[in-house]
This record gives structure tokens, sequence and C-alpha cells, in this order.
């Protein structure tokens, strides 16, 4: 199938490879010429475990290439997919502004781009989006006039990638759901995602809107879970992660040992706004849920209690081992250890970071700008190595397993070692002021 990709960040690049390492030929569109130009080049704009190799053989074999043009991608394209961001809005529901755009200009490249054989062109959004989102933002593509000579499908296909293991989630999905009332876009759908070995979910578009912000949610929940968890335990002396160790095994009614380990708190590009669309859809119905918005409130008293905890000592000298929210990404985006590092530096500490993958020369796009309006001097705070990070610190806060790193933290011995991680290694955790975060 020829297939046209909206939005080439984190799922627009990993789906677009992917769908072309399957054998479909796959146009990407983005607005920012870097992103474009990075894939057009064979590398990806995005940094995830096998991307790049995935983009490069994608692109090498001519059935993956990028434009500026929607009129380009749309040239007797079967599908489009939209993955662009659906950022939260200073209220904390849904910003809707870049899937309303990528809508728009694909209805207006209809007017020059010649239909897909058949006529019919199927619109899938990928992005999350609110129950209702589909049938109001694509509705005017069905009902509204088309240009001579195309018809179009709607559907929901919901992504569940986690940033750091995309492209491993990308082929082996926990399972494929596919919104819709349309049989043409089933038949799409079916053809599109035909190397999964996953039977596939056919349900009404609300319904897998909806799924998306039920798993983040429950997602979330239970990282506050075990972190709650393991603050009461630690006030009686009891190591928390032993704990949960046994309390993972019963996967009968504890459901999945997945984020139930006690640890730092959550952030990354889904649950911290999601989470808030949540909370945005259920107050305009009057409803409350009351657990769902206290997770938020309970991460920022962990964020809080780490900075507490270190400004409340004689130390002045921080380094921090993990800048992203989570290893094997660079994305910064609602980053705990970001929001960290900020305070720190507002309190007036001497703050070094060193994360193994985030690169600021690197950096494009809304992760650049997110790190320029948090750290303003970033350059002068992320050191190139460990040791270099290392160098005179009092207080060590380690969010990363690196091995390279985790072996300078062991050397330098400093005086405070927090451990955001929970599996740092004996050598470290025998360390004399080593402390976990809540154990």
């Amino acid at each position: 199938m020829k297939v046209a990709v909206f939005g080439l960040g984190y799922v627009g690049t990993v789906t677009a490879a992917g769908l072309a390492s399957r054998g479909h030929h796959v146009v990407g569109v983005d607005v920012d010429p870097m992103k474009v130009d990075a894939i057009s080049r064979g590398q990806s704009p995005v940094v995830e475990p096998g991307i790049g190799d995935l983009v490069r053989r994608s692109v090498a074999s001519g059935r993956l290439e990028a434009t500026t043009e929607a009129r380009h991608a749309l040239e007797c394209a079967d599908v489009s997919l939209l993955c662009v961001g659906t950022p939260s809005s200073a209220r904390g529901d849904s910003d809707l502004t870049y899937l309303r755009r990528a809508v728009e200009d694909l209805r207006d490249s209809m007017r020059e781009a010649t239909p897909p054989e058949g006529g019919v062109h199927t619109v899938v959004v990928r992005s999350t989006v609110p129950p209702g989102t589909c049938a109001k933002v694509l509705g005017p593509l069905v009902t509204g006039e088309l240009p001579q000579g195309w018809s179009v499908a709607i559907a929901m296909c919901p992504e569940f990638l986690r940033e750091g293991s995309g492209v491993e989630d990308f082929f082996a999905p926990p399972f494929v759901v596919v919104g819709t009332d349309d049989a043409r876009a089933q038949v799409a759908l079916r053809e599109l995602f035909a190397f999964l070995s996953h039977d596939i979910h056919y349900v009404d578009l609300g319904t897998a809107e909806s799924l998306k912000y039920a798993c983040n949610a429950f997602h979330a929940v239970k990282v506050t879970f075990a972190n709650e968890m393991g603050r009461v335990f630690a006030a009686f002396g009891v190591d928390s992660r032993r704990v949960m160790d046994i309390f993972i095994q019963d996967t009968k009614l504890n459901v999945s040992h997945a984020y139930l380990r006690p640890g730092f708190a959550f952030g990354g590009s889904c649950l911290p706004k999601d989470l808030r669309a949540l909370q945005s859809m259920a107050r305009s119905h009057d409803v409350e849920i009351p657990m769902v918005g206290s997770a938020l409130s309970s991460n920022e008293m962990l964020v809080r209690s780490v900075v507490d905890r270190v400004l409340q000592t004689e130390y002045r000298s921080v380094c921090l081992v993990g800048l992203s929210f989570k290893m094997d990404t660079d994305d910064l985006r609602e980053s705990p250890n970001l929001e960290v590092a900020e305070r720190f530096v507002g309190k007036g500490l001497d703050v070094r970071i060193y994360d193994p993958i985030v690169n600021p020369d690197k950096l494009i796009g809304a992760n650049l700008r997110h790190l320029q309006s948090k750290l303003a001097h970033v350059n002068r705070l992320l050191a190139a190595t460990p040791e270099e990070a290392l160098d005179g610190a009092e207080v060590v806060i380690v969010s990363s397993s690196d091995a390279e790193a985790l072996r300078a933290v062991t050397a330098a011995s400093p005086k405070l070692v927090i451990d955001l991680h929970g599996r740092l290694g004996e050598d470290v955790e025998q360390l004399s002021g080593y402390a976990g975060v809540s154990w």
C-alpha cells in the first residue's frame, strides 16, 4: 500500500519506518524541514533503540521518503496516518491544533493529488485524542464535498509504543485496535497491518479513542502506587523493594509487574498530559476521579521530596546522572529529572549533569525548545563524561543504570548518593552515602 504519515516525531517516525520495512511505500510529512532532511539522508530524527537502522534500510530500499509537502505524500495514497502531537493546553485538555492543521493540509492537498485506485482513501488517527475527536475533526472529510474521484473512510488506530522500546513495541504490540464503523477502513487496515500476528479488535471510534487514556492512566497509577508504598514502608525501616518483589509475582490479581516497583516520578510525553486530559474530560461531565487526580499530586510530592532532601543538607555541589525521563530515550518533555535540575539551579546549587544519550548538539524541535526553556545554560551544565560531571560532587542523584556511569559513581564515592532507579547493583548500594529514594 502507499501510505502518508503526518508527523515525524517518535510515533510517526517509528510507524513510517516500521511500515516501510514490511513492504509498504511510505511518505512522511512534517512541517520541520530538519526532520524531513534527516530522514531523506537515511537518519532518524528521534532516538530509539533500532530506529536508526530501520530508517536507513527503509530509505535505501526506496520505500521510505519524507517531505514538507502534503500533496506529494497524498499522491495515489491508500491511507493517511495522523501521528501529530496532542500536547496539553493551559487548562489541561488536549490541544488539537496540530491535528486540525494536518486534516486541513490533507483536505487541501486532495484538490491537486491523484486519488488512489478505487478512490477510497482511509484517514486514520494514531495520536492520543479524547472521545469524539475523530467524529468532530475528521467528520467534515466524510460529510463535506470532496474533490472529484475522492472518497474517505475514517478510523482510529491507537498506538502503544513506549519510548525507549518503540521499535520493539511496533512489531509486537499488546493488541491491535481499530475503531471505525466503515467496512472499507476495516479492509484497508487489515491489509496495512497484515504482517502482525495479532487478531484485530474492531470497535467503535469512541472505544478506540478512550483505550489509550485508560492504559496510560493505569500505568500512571501503578507508578504512583509503588512509590507511595515505598514511602510508607520506609518509615518502618522496611525495604519496600523486597515487599514489591513478592507483590508482583501475583499476576492473577495484580495484573502485571510492569511499573510496580518503587522508583522515581513518572514523566514523558504521555502519562502527565493524558492524566490532565482525562481529568479535564471528567470535569466537563461533573465526574470525580480522585485516585487519578491524586497521581499527579503524589508525583509532585516525590519530586519535591528529593529536592528538599538535598536542600536540607549542607551540600552545595550536585551531580545528576540521567536527565531524560527514562533510559534509552532522549525525550525531555516533563522529565522529573529535568525538573529536579531546574529547581537546584534555581536554588543556587552548583549543578552538573551527565546523560549517556542526551546530546544538546543533536536535539531538535520540541525537545530542544523544552530543554532551553528549562535550563538556559544547558551547555555549561551538561558534561561529556560521567567523570567530568562527578568531579567535586558532594551529592549524586542517579536515575540511569548506564554501566560506565555507575562505575564512575562507585569510584567517586560521594558523600550522598540518592538512587532513583532501584536496580543499580551492589557496588553502588554498598557505598557509605547510599540512600534509596523511598527505601
